[in-house]
């Protein structure tokens, strides 16, 4: 029995952005936001693509996600930047943050805006990109609720806080490309197991008292581990100072459950770094070194049983190109679309 349904990725961004028009987002906003996150099940990381739609809309339906396409400039001093996202889309004042930053960069040589009052925007590395397609080398990060312990703890203290960095390179292969968050897995991983009825990995989790667990159920209501033990601790703490800290946002507790209450605001925060590349040295010769850096990686000798070394943010560009322009969506999150679709009197949108 199939278990996920192939569906063409322009198809597929046509009904996301009917579903998010029938709610009142404009729709050039719509397309945008729909184009991120089928991008995201194009390089294979459905936790950040169209499952993440019910959950948008509800919080749409409900107040906390508002209707506005950017967000607010509450200071604009030279090389840096804040802007407050008054609960729009995340993709939305993603990309007009990412946008500020660069033009930032251009000017001084660095550009860096943070952003509060912020929503879920996908995909961190989507937005690093942009910036090194400009060439920048790109740093995006964000804060989520509390989901890891602190070394030896059994609360949560810090959220699960990605962090993407982007360097320009050429075309001959791979973007050069981190994007992670300083957990083991993404808490929309293990939805996606509790979804289809699976156990998730060792080490990816707690339950709410600490204690190990493979049950996705479990794990939902207790806690992710961090990346690395300490250091991803660590890290995912001082993600959480930079972006909410810096923005006068929220940190900690007062950033919000994603999947809680959907009409309570989200409140996380965002940073955007940008680092353009000719106040320091030509383009192109950097370009040559990140790009050598890259391949020399992808061409060193691999492990026993391995079959080739995959530099960062290969996987999901290999993912991407293997799809050829087509995503495989998890039945159960397909189904979960088509009964959105028929709520909102679109069941003419859903492709055959």
């Amino acid at each position: 029995m199939a278990t996920s349904t192939r569906i063409a990725s322009m198809e597929l961004i046509s009904f996301v952005t009917r579903l998010f028009e029938a709610v009142g987002v404009p729709s050039d906003a719509a397309a945008f936001v729909a184009e991120t996150l089928v991008e995201a099940d194009e390089h294979g990381v459905a936790s950040h693509g169209v499952m993440l739609v019910p959950m948008y809309i509800d919080r749409l339906r409900n107040g906390s996600i508002s209707l506005a396409t950017e967000g607010t400039v509450v200071a604009d001093r030279g090389a840096t930047g804040v802007i407050d996202a008054g609960n729009a889309l995340g993709q939305l004042t993603a990309r007009q943050a990412a946008a500020m930053a660069g033009a930032k960069a251009k000017a001084h040589g660095l550009g860096l805006v943070t952003v509060r009052n912020a929503f879920h925007f996908g995909m961190a590395g989507r937005f690093a990109l942009d910036l090194a397609a400009g060439g920048a080398i790109g740093i995006v990060m964000c804060n989520t609720r509390p989901l890891l312990p602190a070394p030896g703890g059994s609360e949560a203290m810090v959220g699960n806080n990605p962090l993407a960095i982007a360097m320009p390179a050429n075309d001959a292969g791979p973007p050069v490309l981190l994007d992670m968050a300083t957990s083991e897995s993404a808490m929309g991983k293990i939805r996606m197991a509790l979804a289809a009825g699976k156990p998730i990995p060792e080490g990816w989790a707690t339950d709410s008292d600490g204690r190990p667990t493979t049950d996705p159920g479990e794990a939902v209501r207790g806690m992710l581990l961090p990346t690395g033990g300490p250091k991803g601790f660590g890290l995912a703490f001082m993600i959480d100072l930079l972006c909410g800290g810096l923005s006068s946002g929220g940190t900690g507790e007062h950033v919000r459950p994603l999947y809680g209450d959907p009409a309570e605001p989200y409140n996380s925060a965002h940073l955007f770094l940008a680092i353009d590349v000719e106040h320091f040295r030509d383009l192109g010769d950097f370009i040559g070194v990140a790009s050598r850096a890259r391949d020399r990686v992808r061409a060193s000798r691999p492990a026993p049983g391995v079959e080739r070394v995959m530099s960062p943010g290969e996987p999901a560009w290999a993912a991407q190109r293997s799809n050829a322009n087509a995503c495989a969506i998890d039945q159960a999150v397909w189904g979960q679309l088509a009964s959105l679709a028929e709520s909102l009197s679109l069941t003419d949108a859903i492709p055959a």
